[in-house]
């Protein structure tokens, strides 16, 4: 039997030295345990996310030269990883030296050569939605430039182990399959000597339900073409600026038949070792479906990335602003799974605005979870503050004439805000040694409910790719399933959303936010989530042909409970599209980094702009039209 090794590796992004030691511990360990043929995920060498590091010549040699001594490695075994790949006499697309997502098949020390290709090495296709597609040149590309199908690309590798004659195929696209590369294999496979085994090696982030997606698509093709697949990815954290993916590994094998067979631990470091039949084939029973849509997966994503950035950041203390509030409740007992208890302070932060209610259930949170905590008023402070802007007198030096500024409502909301994060968050964190977090969610950062400096202020955003639903959620999942007792009050769970920042959200009397969330967290949703990108025209349509609630997911009679006709409707969608498009891409560009659970995280995807906030002209016919109709 062929012995294989399945090395579901930690890859530090932008550190070749410390991942080719551990390619190289990783080898030796499956060499240990008799493996012939060891197999790394895609760019195992420099990691994925890396920015403008690709621009570095002196890193593009660095990442050759670990790759050479990989390749060194594999006397008496055969290792397949991914590494850059250079071709310093040609350009790529982004007008620097021509680099490739390359795929590496080494043996006794010399490489195979794939295909029709000029290079020792095979080249992948990027997904679209990282920033790293510009710097690399794709193999379509490179297949016009040649004048050959791309097809002949991607032809079969024959390898010998102890004797044994293998044809191996590589699946050059870094996220799985597409349609039409799988019909590209399958025509160009049904030309040659059969294929003996798949391998697709990936550099894969979590997305909640990717995986669900992906062993089904697997499933489905490997049953039609009767390969066996090895499909390999690698764990740790990446990013691209201001958004913060996991990787989860979920390295999976198929048997020919589409089942998946054997698979590693999501977000776990791990050599797993598997034998292929005589017959070409990998025994063992049908794994059970896993899924990772669930709220106990994004818990899991979300308890790992916070855990790595800290380290990679080097925070080993954290302040968290406890308001008495679901968003910061989930924060403190996020950071408490990760954290010693004496390393987590708690801050509650008073005004004269806050209620009884919520003050005792922050005391209450805090000692259910045994961490830090203390008191500290603001409103003496946030008094100075209005009395200080108000009562300087502001002098124009063309006339000698002077006023003073209003402190409205609004702008005492915002300094209350800012008092609580610039001010004693942030002086608080210093003194403690450590970092202070923001607890905003992704419905709040949508349309910018939230204060620049203030709510909005931190060093990780670890919350704010989750719809307030999902808030919700998360807190259920950790009485239960976490703590396994109530730890977050159930008051906490069934309070009235609100900020306390003025006598109209007293959540006593059960004001709160202007935000209702069973409602707009499914309109917010379609407006970043939706394939699309919905648009106001898209939610009138809907909405004028009573398919709204269908449309966005929301409870059906809804909307008819919220909008007593048209015209309200209409003045609410448009006031959060405005947001949304305008003041929220202010406060996002502004905002922390986000730790991503979807492919919409805010960051660098979906990527945006200032401009101008829009209305089609197909929306404001059919605007027209509603309220005339309406009347």
């Amino acid at each position: 039997m062929l012995k294989i090794a399945m090395a579901q590796t930690e890859v530090i992004p932008g550190r070749p030295d410390l991942n080719y030691r551990k390619m190289i511990s990783m080898i030796g360990r499956a060499r240990a345990k008799g493996a012939q043929l060891v197999i790394f995920p895609a760019l195992s060498i420099p990691g994925r996310l890396l920015g403008d590091t690709w621009e570095q010549q002196s890193f593009l040699k660095d990442c050759e030269y670990y790759g050479h001594l990989i390749v060194e490695a594999s006397q008496g075994m055969c290792v397949i990883f991914g590494n850059l790949g250079v071709d310093w006499d040609k350009v790529g697309n982004d007008g620097r030296v021509r680099k490739y997502n390359a795929v590496y098949i080494a043996q006794n020390g010399s490489l195979y050569r794939g295909g029709n290709l000029p290079y020792p090495f095979q080249i992948m296709e990027l997904g679209p939605w990282t920033n790293n597609v510009h710097y690399f040149y794709s193999p379509r590309d490179l297949a016009r430039e040649m004048g050959i199908e791309y097809a002949e690309l991607m032809r079969p590798i024959d390898i010998e182990i102890e004797g044994d004659k293998l044809r191996l195929a590589c699946i050059l696209k870094l996220e799985g399959w597409d349609r039409e590369t799988t019909s590209e294999l399958i025509s160009l496979w049904g030309q040659e000597t059969p294929v003996d085994l798949l391998v697709n090696i990936a550099a894969s982030p979590y997305v909640r339900g990717e995986n669900n997606r992906r062993r089904g698509y697997f499933s489905r093709l490997i049953a039609e073409i009767g390969i066996p697949l090895i499909f390999v990815n690698n764990v740790g954290i990446q990013n691209s600026g201001k958004t913060i993916y996991t990787f989860d590994g979920c390295s999976t094998v198929y048997n020919s038949s589409g089942a998946a067979v054997e698979n590693c631990p999501a977000f776990i470091e791990e050599l797993r070792t598997l034998e292929m039949e005589p017959g070409g084939d990998f025994p063992g029973q049908p794994l059970t479906d896993r899924n990772d849509g669930g709220i106990d997966s994004i818990y899991r994503s979300l308890r790992y990335g916070i855990s790595k950035f800290l380290s990679a950041v080097g925070i080993e203390r954290v302040v968290i602003g406890l308001s008495g509030g679901i968003d910061s409740a989930i924060s403190a007992c996020l950071y408490n799974q990760v954290l010693d208890p004496r390393q987590l302070l708690l801050v509650n932060m008073p005004s004269v605005y806050s209620s009884q209610t919520t003050r005792d259930l922050s005391a209450r949170l805090a000692k259910n979870l045994g961490c830090l905590y203390t008191i500290m008023p603001i409103q003496k402070i946030f008094t100075d503050t209005v009395r200080q802007i108000g009562e300087t007198p502001v002098r124009n030096p063309q006339d000698g004439s002077r006023f003073h500024l209003t402190v409205s409502s609004f702008v005492q909301e915002s300094i209350q805000a800012r008092d609580r994060s610039a001010r004693i968050l942030a002086g608080v964190a210093a003194a403690f040694g450590g970092g202070f977090t923001c607890n905003t969610n992704k419905s709040e950062l949508t349309v910018g409910y939230g204060t620049l400096y203030g709510d909005l202020a931190g060093f990780l955003a670890a919350l704010a790719d989750l719809w307030k639903y999902q808030i919700y959620e998360l807190a259920l999942y950790l009485n239960e399933n976490i703590y396994c007792r109530e730890v977050i009050p159930q008051e906490i769970i069934t309070l009235v959303p609100s900020a306390e920042l003025s006598a109209s959200q007293d959540v006593d009397q059960g004001k709160g936010d202007p935000l209702v969330y069973p409602y707009h967290d499914y309109l917010f949703r379609a407006f970043v989530e939706r394939e699309g990108r919905t648009t106001p025209e898209e939610i009138l349509t809907w909405y004028c042909t009573g398919c709204l609630e269908d449309k966005i997911g929301c409870r059906a009679g809804l909307v008819k409970e919220l909008f007593s006709g048209a015209r309200e409707f209409i003045a609410d969608l448009e006031r959060w599209w405005g947001l949304y498009r305008g003041m929220g891409v202010a406060k996002r560009i502004q905002a922390p980094p986000v730790l991503a659970v979807s492919k919409r995280a805010y960051g660098f995807e979906p990527g945006e702009v200032q401009n101008p906030v829009h209305f089609t002209a197909g929306y404001h016919r059919l605007k027209e039209k509603t309220i005339r109709h309406a009347e």
